[in-house]
């Protein structure tokens, strides 16, 4: 009989032999850091872009028990260690970016970008969407970790989200279901989300414009948008002694524009971590955790990553080569 095979490093080798035919595509060892915005990152094992939702759901009914299945959006909250990601990446396309508006709702596939929504919604003449201007994501990152910004955020417009569970059988959730609080989701982490359907009321098309206006200017003035970031580093506390933001903490503790190897907190908002060109993944994370050892010295607040880490660290895959 046939060893199990290892799954503790990404170059195991021989993996795609085991994965069952689908009608999307397969490719092996991928670059990661092309893909995400901090431009770091090992490869992945293999990365499947399933062709719609029942191709996604008899992959993970087909697939064997001991692979590990990593779902991942546009990569602007994610950092992807140096040792890369065994098993097999599962990234939704453009067959997943279907947008449709009704009366007065828009069921949204996961693979659309927040931003693209706010435009569609904007032509459409739909308010309450605005807010998914200043967010770099996609609809099903937003899902996962109820993503929000400028005073609102997804829980408050969502009606249901549709996920597909490990024994591929596909689930309508309403809100009421899913557990969402502050920068979470309750919903299992290994379902994965192909679509949402959000309240889209009539608005007048003029105030629309404007909010989104007032939300890029806002975000090109107070965050470094042009720069390798991964976006807010740290999730709020949900509660401190002077009720401050993770920013002001950090600034508190003496950490804005701290560097570590090519790693930096930003000098414009310290709250976002930057690849200043030469930055390992190993870099940011270290730089990230003495930010979170500084504040709790100096504040008690122990910080949330509220930037998804995944993947292998190098020394890590090194020591098992």
């Amino acid at each position: 009989m046939m060893a199990a095979q290892r799954y503790d490093q990404p170059d195991a080798g021989g993996l795609l032999e085991r994965l069952p035919a689908v009608r999307g595509r397969y490719a092996e060892n991928v670059q990661m850091a092309p893909f995400t915005w901090f431009r770091v990152g090992g490869p992945a094992e293999v990365v499947f872009r399933p062709a719609d939702p029942t191709d996604l759901a008899a992959f993970l009914v087909a697939k064997p028990d001991d692979v590990p299945v990593t779902v991942i959006g546009v990569t602007s909250n994610l950092l992807v260690r140096d040792g890369g990601i065994a098993g097999v990446v599962v990234r939704l396309g453009k067959e997943f970016a279907a947008i449709h508006f009704s009366a007065r709702q828009v069921r949204v596939g996961a693979a659309m970008l927040d931003a693209n929504v706010a435009l569609a919604a904007l032509r459409a003449g739909r308010g309450g969407l605005e807010f998914l201007s200043g967010i770099p994501g996609s609809i099903g990152g937003g899902l996962r970790m109820n993503a929000g910004a400028y005073g609102r955020e997804f829980k408050d417009l969502l009606i249901e989200a549709e996920a597909v569970d490990p024994l591929g059988r596909l689930h309508r959730l309403v809100v009421d279901e899913m557990a969402m609080g502050y920068r979470c989701c309750g919903v299992a982490k290994n379902w994965i989300f192909v679509s949402g359907l959000l309240v889209a009321e009539p608005g007048d098309a003029d105030d629309i414009e404007r909010s989104m206006a007032e939300i890029r200017a806002a975000r090109e003035a107070s965050q470094p948008i042009r720069a390798r970031t991964g976006g807010s580093t740290f999730a709020n506390p949900a509660a401190n002694p002077e009720g401050a933001k993770s920013w002001e903490l950090i600034d508190a503790a003496g950490c804005r524009g701290l560097r570590l190897g090519g790693a930096m907190v930003s000098e414009l908002h310290c709250n976002f971590l930057i690849n200043t060109g030469t930055a390992t993944a190993a870099e940011l994370e270290a730089l990230g955790e003495e930010v979170r050892r500084r504040v709790l010295e100096t504040s008690g607040v122990d910080l949330r990553w509220e930037i998804r880490r995944i993947g292998i660290p190098i020394e890590q895959q090194e020591a098992l080569r």
